[in-house]
């Protein structure tokens, strides 16, 4: 089986549910998101095969959502989309996919639904 992380090393839920791939038993792919974020169209794809929402996938801790007004529910997916393109430690993590879906694994357990 073929499966994509969208992995932070320095995030505990995404160390987790590298983990719990591993433990499955697949060497996954494993994208630097940060270094190599997704393009708009993927990170798009992503989120609605996820079944979540654009805000959903944002990250909403940290000084940068601060600084950028992010928390404004006026904003548009389009804006947030933006930020998320523009600095793209704002993608929430880990985003996992897989031939049985995608997934925004927050808690890590939620790998195992498409493990």
């Amino acid at each position: 089986m073929n499966i994509t992380i969208y992995h932070n090393q320095a995030c505990g839920t995404s160390r987790k549910t590298l983990e719990a791939i591993r433990a499955s038993g697949v060497e996954p792919e494993i994208i630097d998101y940060v270094k190599q974020p997704p393009s708009r169209a993927a990170l798009q794809e992503m989120i609605a095969q996820a079944g979540i929402s654009v805000r959903a996938a944002m990250r909403n801790k940290g000084e940068l959502y601060e600084q950028l007004g992010l928390a404004d529910t006026s904003l548009s997916d389009e804006a947030l989309l933006d930020a998320m393109m523009a600095h793209p430690i704002l993608i929430e993590r880990p985003f996992v996919v897989s031939a049985k879906g995608v997934r925004l694994c927050r808690p890590s357990e939620l790998v195992q639904e498409i493990l």
